[in-house]
């Protein structure tokens, strides 16, 4: 019996038939010719990707070029109601009054428009124009504005910032006032409130100067001037690199230096101050530096009878500047007496 031969098998990789049915998605016909078939050998190796039309390519990343910041543009011209030549500011009238007596350059004025014509302003704004001060007349608003919490009381001027005087002038004016001078450091005030009290102090009792050093301190601000309340037109203040090295010109030209200091053995009253005097006072907390001490000629300190263990900067000042006085005033005291006893 002769075997039927077997029909001949059809190769997978032929086209599709004709009586296959096609398939369907979504109810559109897609014929296979849309998309493209990899070889097996890539499909195999794992490096088989959909089309790109299942999958959209990323986008590539490119670098963008660096653009320069944009720069405010800067005004030719200034606000005139700003004050920019100088930030420094004095506020009320006794202030005010007292730059112009010191003859201290003023280079504006502001006023509240209703004490124009007020008697208490009158003559403090007539002196200004004849000095030639520009004088604007604005709300209580802008006042506030430019004093910056500040209390204004209704009038503001700006000013030229400070002269200091200069080391030797400051000696040798304070030994032509008086025969026993008395001069002040402040060794290291950062609070303007502190030194302008200092100064408002020294000027009351009649110091004849004030010694300041020109880093890690508080300068002649207009917080200082506001504090001092004009007392820094009619007090001397110099500002040195190196108050070490001030405190060794001052001893050169006979001045005895003491410094006050919390920790010192020696008491204030029982120090006799016969000549001229340099009073050296330190900030709170840090008080004297080292060096300073190293370069007095002694140490003083007031002593206190109640629980708190130092006083405020200014206070201390004021306390010590006093006995100072005292002891030259009872001096006097005593001189007069034996004159009329003669």
């Amino acid at each position: 019996m002769t075997e039927r031969p077997k029909p001949a098998k059809k190769s997978a990789r032929s086209g599709p038939s004709s009586n296959r049915p096609q398939k369907r998605s979504g109810g559109k016909r897609y014929s296979q010719d849309r998309f493209s078939r990899k070889p097996r050998s890539d499909r195999r190796s794992g490096n088989y990707r959909k089309s790109d039309r299942q999958r959209p390519a990323k986008p590539v990343k490119r670098d963008r070029p660096e653009v320069a910041p944009v720069q405010a543009a800067v005004p030719t011209q200034s606000d005139p109601d700003t004050p920019q030549e100088s930030p420094d500011m004095i506020f009320g009238r006794h202030a005010i009054k007292a730059a112009l007596e010191g003859e201290r350059t003023l280079n504006r004025l502001w006023i509240n428009d209703r004490y124009r014509y007020d008697g208490r302003f009158l003559p403090l704004i007539n002196d200004a124009k004849a000095n030639g001060v520009v004088i604007d007349e604005v709300d209580q608003r802008r006042l506030t504005q430019l004093a910056q919490g500040q209390n204004h009381q209704g009038i503001i001027a700006q000013v030229a910032p400070y002269d200091y005087w200069e080391l030797d002038a400051l000696i040798t004016q304070a030994k032509e006032s008086t025969p026993r001078p008395v001069l002040l450091a402040a060794d290291g005030i950062t609070d303007p409130h502190n030194l302008g009290a200092i100064i408002r102090t020294a000027e009351a009792l009649g110091a004849q100067g004030l010694i300041i050093p020109q880093r890690r301190a508080a300068g002649v601000t207009s917080t200082v001037a506001k504090v001092a309340t004009g007392a820094i037109e009619h007090l001397p203040i110099a500002r040195v690199v190196n108050l070490r090295q001030a405190l060794e010109t001052l001893k050169a030209e006979n001045f005895w230096i003491y410094g006050l200091a919390a920790e010192a053995n020696h008491s204030i009253h029982t120090v006799e101050f016969s000549s001229a005097t340099v009073l050296v006072v330190g900030a709170e907390g840090s008080g004297l530096s080292l060096l300073v001490q190293q370069n007095c000629d002694e140490v003083v300190s007031i002593p206190l009878a109640g629980k708190t263990a130092s006083l405020n900067a200014s206070v201390a000042t004021g306390m010590a500047l006093y006995e100072i006085y005292r002891q030259q005033w009872t001096g006097r005291l005593n001189l007069n007496s034996l004159q009329k006893a003669k």
